[in-house]
């Protein structure tokens, strides 16, 4: 029986693309996937990151898991995807600060048609977030997105090990999609006439959220499920908007609240502040949905 808690401590470690402890997540992963029976590929990729980043490389590097049960017909695929990335990256400023920033500059941008002084100094504001918008590797990455992690894997563990999952761990999504992306390009077949669940930072605290990337029954399923608030769209960057364009159906799942908001992609975001409360909650909602599937 796994000790989630210890495997939480295992993942929850600053890990952005590329350096030492990255290499040992991925090889936790492939461990606990294969402790339970999957088969695990590894689609490696290179792709340039995001240029609203700074401080990233030219190119990135990095390896997609992909992962099933075998089912004895090699032609038939998992119906659903459980999804969530297992890079982190640390930044000088919190996603919240960024939020504040992207709405400045467009609160600025609008404003210029109206009132130009006061859409300069907003556009101001709003271009001296971004500047700051520099990566690092200073975040262990708790709730992003180690909680995600885990919970696929409390999932799992609730299934039988003949329902149609698998399960995807992208990389470099830290970089702007660049794992998810490379996925959609060259595994389009892998996600043809199947559903998405993408997880992507739960907290303890806060309500649910589905954004609904491509709906359908499944991702309201879901949503209902776990009371979730749906939206279709909202200022986030997830995996989700790169693999929706492939599947039949996609979903990202994300749980908290302003106070999650301030810590992620900060020092802050440790194991030690999270009970894995949310991720229970919403494994069990998840189970409930895909055990007929």
């Amino acid at each position: 029986m796994t000790d989630y808690a210890v495997l939480f401590r295992e993942l929850a470690v600053p890990r952005l693309v590329g350096t030492v402890n990255h290499h040992k997540v991925r090889e936790v992963l492939k461990r606990e996937l294969a402790a339970r029976g999957f088969t695990i590929d590894e689609h490696r990729f290179t792709g340039r990151p995001a240029r609203a980043l700074l401080g990233t490389p030219r190119e990135v590097h990095g390896v997609n898991l992909i992962a099933h049960r075998p089912s004895g017909r090699p032609t038939v695929r998992p119906s659903v995807w459980l999804v969530a990335h297992y890079d982190s990256k640390g930044q000088p400023i919190s996603m919240a600060l960024r939020l504040v920033g992207f709405f400045a500059l467009l609160a600025g941008l609008v404003g210029l048609l109206f009132s130009p002084i006061p859409a300069v100094a907003l556009l101001l504001v709003g271009l001296s977030i971004a500047l700051q918008n520099r990566v690092n590797d200073n975040s262990p990455g708790a709730v992003d997105n180690a909680t995600a992690l885990v919970t696929i894997f409390m999932t799992i563990d609730q299934l039988l090990p003949a329902t149609g999952v698998g399960v995807i761990f992208p990389d470099a999504e830290e970089f702007g999609l660049v794992g998810a992306r490379a996925l959609a390009a060259d595994r389009a077949a892998l996600f043809a006439n199947s559903a998405v669940i993408n997880l992507d930072g739960l907290d303890d605290v806060g309500a649910p959220i589905a954004l609904l990337h491509r709906p359908g029954p499944m991702g309201a399923a879901v949503a209902t499920a776990l009371k979730a608030r749906q939206w279709r769209w909202l200022p986030v960057v997830v995996d989700g908007i790169a693999l929706a364009r492939v599947t039949r159906e996609c979903v990202t799942i994300l749980k908290g609240n302003w106070r999650t908001m301030r810590i992620v992609h900060r020092p802050g975001d440790t194991a030690t502040r999270v009970r894995l409360d949310g991720a229970a909650i919403v494994a069990a909602g998840l189970a409930r949905v895909l055990r007929p599937a």
